[in-house]
């Protein structure tokens, strides 16, 4: 094994920190991305030395496949119904926990997933930590039938929040279009700062052909941020009320 790099270390103290907040009989949702990786690994551990008795809903089929391979059941969550709690990552996590998701373009069943839950705890590196969401882009996705027009639609309303001309572009692998779960395109917005997260959601969401935006909004609770130290920071929600 490799010596871990100081990302990996952050990430590991806060996947670690995240298990600790597992309690045995929990309906648990599992994130996507690499973060969340490193929480199923240390998730798994827990359950295989404690004997823990869970049921896993994920979001995506790849976070679901790890799960699998570790010898995690995972279930549908229609067979589970509420979720006592998800933990996942977020590409940037602003001071009011607001995030931006989908760099894994797995935001539509990460959102569903985390409003499913009375609780969202997301998992991160001091790195995806920022004064102002927007720097990432943001992903959008949307159905491929007329995703130009949706596209238009999109810069026109971008235009109206006073952001003309940021770009707007197909996630592309190899020249062609990458699909998500549900088989759709992922839009990225180029926008540096977004400086209102909600008109700007309320906008996308307005739009026919989108199907779901990467601002997860008032959702997050908790938010752990791992150091290279190896320890951790917690930002969470009734802190800010």
């Amino acid at each position: 094994m490799t010596d871990p790099t100081t990302i990996d270390l952050s990430k590991d103290a806060a996947a670690r920190a995240a298990v600790a907040l597992v309690e045995n009989g929990m309906k648990l949702g599992l994130g996507t991305g690499s973060t969340a990786k490193v929480f199923v690994d240390r998730l798994a551990e827990r359950v295989h030395a404690e004997g823990m008795d869970l049921r896993l809903a994920s979001t995506s089929k790849a976070t679901a496949d790890q799960a699998r391979s570790l010898g995690l059941v995972v279930e549908e969550l229609d067979e589970l119904g509420w979720l006592d709690l998800t933990i996942d990552g977020a590409d940037e996590v602003d001071p009011d926990l607001s995030l931006i998701k989908g760099g894994g373009a797995a935001h539509l069943r990460e959102k569903i997933v985390a409003t499913a839950s009375d609780r969202m705890v997301v998992i991160a590196d001091q790195g995806k930590v920022v004064d102002r969401l927007g720097k990432f882009k943001l992903p959008v996705e949307v159905i491929p039938f007329g995703w130009e027009s949706t596209r238009t639609h999109i810069q026109r309303a971008l235009a109206e929040l006073n952001m003309a001309d940021r770009p707007v572009i197909r996630r592309e692998r190899d020249g062609q279009p990458i699909r998500t779960d549900e088989n759709n395109y992922i839009l990225d917005l180029a926008l540096e700062e977004i400086h209102d997260a909600p008109a700007l959601a309320s906008a996308l969401s307005a739009i026919a052909g989108v199907v779901e935006h990467g601002l997860f909004l008032n959702i997050c609770n908790l938010a752990i941020i791992g150091r290279p130290d190896g320890s951790v920071v917690e930002l969470r929600r009734e802190d800010l009320e």
